[in-house]
């Protein structure tokens, strides 16, 4: 069994303000490297105060165009966050399922829904 890791939203960010796709960016790139290397990793919420989608499906979202789902269970446990940002995760999550699973299917119909 690997070796656990925690990684602190906090700290990557350097900030309580999650909402950029940029620092999101940052903090999906060590959650990406955790799991091609096969650690477990228990990511922190910590002194984090405010999430938007755009910062999770950078973060944590796009890790389901790159890893099965049960690859992404396995590897990874959530703490330390609030319960409106665990349902905004498990929004983004859910989205990104569907979008991973057909990205053509779903641009087209982003794209019918412009015009509308």
């Amino acid at each position: 069994m690997s070796e656990e890791i925690t990684v602190s939203i906090f700290e990557v960010v350097g900030s309580p303000l999650c909402v950029a796709s940029d620092d999101g960016q940052k903090v999906y790139e060590r959650l990406n490297t955790a799991i091609e290397a096969e650690r477990d990793i228990v990511v922190s919420f910590k002194n984090v105060s405010t999430l938007t989608s755009a910062f999770l499906n950078a973060a944590i979202g796009q890790l389901y165009g790159v890893f099965d789902e049960e690859q992404i269970r396995s590897k990874l446990k959530v703490e330390d966050a609030e319960q409106d940002d665990l349902a905004l995760l498990k929004r983004v999550i859910d989205n990104a399922k569907l979008y991973f699973k057909d990205p053509e299917r779903f641009e087209r119909v982003l794209d019918e829904t412009k015009d509308i």
